[in-house]
Order: structure tokens, then C-alpha cells, then sequence
């Protein structure tokens, strides 16, 4: 069993042979984070995302990884704004009306609630507000939500302890709850 971390390093200096092994080792994880962002877990669709990603991932000119949580959390974001390059595409003529947002806790537990677009799209304005304000709190809602990870994994991929991590998530989902209402509100 080769060390992924390193494979990783490899593959992404430009050894295809690193690269094929990433790709069938961490295929099926990678296609659990996808499924995690696309409506009803579509297989196309999922399928799509996750070559996708893979792409951009290996065509990135510098791409520093230290471990595999870490590779992980950048294939999320990455799946994540093409996801949202995709919706901003299919909306740009249907701006606007009746968007039905759902409360975050519910969208943040249960990613299955983000059955609509819109939704996600404006999950991801409220994530861009946050950003401005705290981009480690995005960061650990892109690992949480997006990537599927654990707290207890987090810590050490930033560096800080679940404690901290605790109450950063209770403020990241606080702030994003009233920017979802705030969302809705302005629809109605």
C-alpha cells in the first residue's frame, strides 16, 4: 500500500503513473464528496464532477499538499465552485423569485435538503459574505460541509483544536443562517 501523500507529490509534478494510482485510490472518496454536492446524488452527474475536478486539480500549475485531508478539502472546494460555475450558468436568465431557502442547520446536516440550485447558489453568496469577514470559518465549513469532514479530522489539518473548531462552526453557522434569511427575505 503506497503512501497516497506522496503519490499525491508526485502525480501533481507531472508523473502520470502517480496520477493514475491517485485517481483509482481515491476515486470512490472523491465520488462521495460529489454526491455530497449534486442534487438527488445524480450518477451522471456525480460521475461528471468528480473527472471535473480531477482536471482542474492536475492541471493546476502549483498545488502544495501536505496530506491526504488536505487533498481532499481542495478536491471539495474545487467540485464546489464548479458546481457553482454550473448553476450560475443555468440561472443567469432565471435571477430572482420565490427562492425557498432552508434553514442551515437543516441544509448543513443533511446535504440532501439542497434539492434546488438556488439554494446552493446562495450558500454560496452567504459563504462569499463570511469569507470577507472570517475565511477560516469558510474553510472549516468547506471541510465540514463540502468535504464531508469530521472535526476530530479538521484539527489537525488547520492546526487548531475542536474546541476552537466547535465554537468557529456555531459562529459560521450562525452568521450563514442570517444571511440565508436575510436571502429569502429579499426574494419575497
Amino acid at each position: 500500500m503506497g503512501d497516497i501523500t506522496e503519490w499525491l507529490g508526485q502525480a501533481f509534478a507531472g508523473d502520470r503513473i502517480a496520477a493514475d494510482r491517485v485517481f483509482a485510490r481515491v476515486y470512490t472518496d472523491l465520488h462521495a464528496i460529489a454526491a455530497r454536492q449534486t442534487r438527488q446524488g445524480a450518477m451522471a452527474h456525480t460521475t461528471s464532477l468528480v473527472h471535473e475536478a480531477w482536471l482542474r486539480l492536475a492541471g493546476a500549475e502549483q498545488l502544495d499538499m501536505n496530506s491526504r485531508a488536505h487533498f481532499f478539502a481542495i478536491a471539495a472546494r474545487a467540485m464546489r465552485q464548479i458546481t457553482i460555475d454550473r448553476i450560475r450558468r443555468e440561472q443567469a436568465d432565471k435571477r430572482g423569485g420565490g427562492l425557498d431557502i432552508t434553514a442551515l442547520d437543516t441544509l448543513l446536516h443533511d446535504a440532501a435538503d439542497v434539492s434546488d440550485d438556488a439554494q446552493l447558489f446562495e450558500l454560496d453568496r452567504a459563504l462569499a459574505a463570511l469569507g470577507a469577514i472570517d475565511p477560516d470559518a469558510v474553510q472549516l465549513v468547506e471541510l465540514r460541509y463540502f468535504a464531508g469532514l469530521t472535526l476530530d479530522q479538521i484539527a489537525p489539518l488547520l492546526g487548531t483544536s475542536e474546541r476552537t473548531l466547535k465554537r468557529r462552526w456555531r459562529t459560521a453557522r450562525a452568521f450563514l443562517h442570517r444571511q440565508l434569511e436575510g436571502s429569502s427575505d429579499a426574494h419575497t
